[in-house]
C-alpha cells in the first residue's frame, strides 16, 4: 500500500525493455546518439511545434535550468508559495539563476489567480533599482495540491505575464496526469495557451530517470546547451535518456500510464469518502488524494504498513484544518498502483481488514 509518492514506483516494463535494447552496441556520447536525436524530434511532434528539446535526468535540473534561461540574477520568479521550486529543490533555482529571487504567492488549492499575480506585479515595479526585476512566472501542472489549471486559466495568467514583460515556465512533473485528466492536447495546455518553456516530467510516470526541458521559442534556448553541460546534467551516455523518452511516447504509453494512476486515485478518493469521520478536502482532479481522517483510522493504516505523507494543514482554510483528533494525509497513486492496494488501503482505514 504505497501512496507516499509516485516517485516510489519503479519504471514500466516497456521503459525497462527499451533501456536493455539501448544497451546493445556503441552509440555517440553526450546526446549525439540516434536515440536522443529521435527522442527530441518525437517531443516536437507530440507538441505539434518545432521545439528546442533538452533531455536531463532530474526534475530539479529541468526546473532550475529552465528558470535560469528565463531569469537574470537580478530577476524575480513568481511562483506559488507551496510550489516545488519554492520548497522542495534545496535552492537549486536560486543557485542556477545565480541568485534570482523566488517570490511565493498565495492561492487556494495550489493555484495562482490573475488578481494575485497582478497585485504582485504592482509590488515589483519595473525599473526600481533597489528591487529585483520581474522576469518569469512559473506554474505547476498538476499543482502541489493535486489541482489542475484549466486552459483558460493558463492563458489568462500567461497573457498577464507577457503584457508585463515576463516569460512563462510550467513545471510539468505531473504534466501527463494533467493531460490525461483534462483531455486536451499537450500543445493546447502549453504554447497555445502562452507557455514559453515546459519542464516535461516523466520520472514520476514510469521512466527510470528522464525529464525534458522544452522551449517553444528556440531563441530562448540559445545558450541552454552550455547551461546543461556546466551544471553537470549532460549525460555522457545520453542514449539512455533518449531510449526512455522514445518508449515513453511510443503508442501514447505516457498517457496510458497517467490514466491508470488517475483512475486509481479517483477510486481511492471515492472509497475513503465513505469511511466514517473522513472528508476529502478537495476534488481528486489528477492522481493525488487529500483526505482528513480520524487519528484512529490513521493509526490503523500505520499498523497495516501503509505508505503516505502527513500533510499537516497545507492547502486548507482555517475552517477546513484538521482538529486535534484528525490528520490530513496526501496520497499519490502511480502507474504501478494496483486495485488491490487501493481496496486494502480503504479497508484498513475503515477497520475492515
Amino acid at each position: 500500500m504505497s501512496f507516499a509518492s509516485d516517485n516510489a514506483s519503479g519504471a514500466s516494463a516497456k521503459i525497462m525493455a527499451a533501456l536493455i535494447a539501448a544497451n546493445e552496441g556503441a552509440a555517440m556520447p553526450y546526446g549525439a546518439d540516434d536515440f536522443s536525436i529521435r527522442a527530441e524530434a518525437a517531443v516536437s511532434a507530440l507538441f505539434d511545434r518545432d521545439c528546442a528539446v533538452f533531455l536531463v535526468p532530474t526534475g530539479t535540473a529541468a526546473n532550475a535550468l529552465a528558470l535560469a534561461a528565463l531569469c537574470p540574477a537580478w530577476g524575480a520568479v513568481f511562483c506559488h508559495a507551496d510550489s516545488h521550486v519554492m520548497g522542495d529543490e534545496c535552492g537549486a533555482p536560486e543557485f542556477f539563476t545565480a541568485g534570482a529571487k523566488l517570490v511565493g504567492l498565495p492561492g487556494a488549492r495550489g493555484k495562482i489567480s490573475p488578481e494575485t499575480l497582478a497585485e504582485a506585479l504592482r509590488a515589483f515595479p519595473r525599473g526600481l533599482v533597489k528591487q529585483v526585476q520581474p522576469a518569469a512566472l512559473t506554474l505547476t501542472q498538476a499543482t502541489e495540491s493535486g489541482t489542475l489549471y484549466q486552459r483558460s486559466e493558463i492563458a489568462e495568467l500567461a497573457g498577464l505575464a507577457h503584457a508585463n514583460g515576463l516569460r512563462v515556465h510550467m513545471d510539468g512533473a505531473r504534466f501527463a496526469n494533467a493531460v490525461a485528466a483534462l483531455d486536451l492536447t499537450p500543445a493546447e495546455l502549453t504554447w497555445k495557451s502562452g507557455v514559453d518553456v515546459l519542464s516535461f516530467g516523466a520520472s514520476k510516470n514510469g521512466t527510470l530517470f528522464c525529464e525534458a526541458v522544452i522551449f517553444f521559442d528556440r531563441a530562448l534556448a540559445s545558450d541552454f546547451t552550455f547551461r546543461r553541460k556546466r551544471s553537470g546534467h549532460t549525460m555522457s551516455k545520453g542514449r539512455y535518456l533518449g531510449a526512455q523518452m522514445l518508449a515513453y511516447l511510443d503508442g501514447d504509453h505516457w498517457l496510458e500510464l497517467a490514466r491508470h494512476a488517475n483512475a486509481m486515485a479517483r477510486r481511492l478518493a471515492e472509497g475513503l469518502a465513505a469511511v466514517p469521520g473522513a472528508r476529502i478536502t478537495q476534488e481528486c482532479e489528477a492522481n493525488e488524494v487529500f483526505v482528513v481522517l480520524p487519528r484512529k483510522a490513521e493509526a490503523l493504516l500505520r499498523a497495516a504498513g501503509a505508505g503516505y505523507y502527513d500533510w499537516g494543514a497545507r492547502g486548507l482554510t482555517a475552517q477546513e484544518k484538521p482538529h486535534r483528533d484528525e490528520i490530513q494525509l496526501r496520497l499519490v497513486a502511480s502507474f504501478a498502483t494496483t486495485a488491490r492496494e487501493v481496496e486494502d488501503f480503504i479497508a484498513a482505514a475503515a477497520d475492515k481488514i
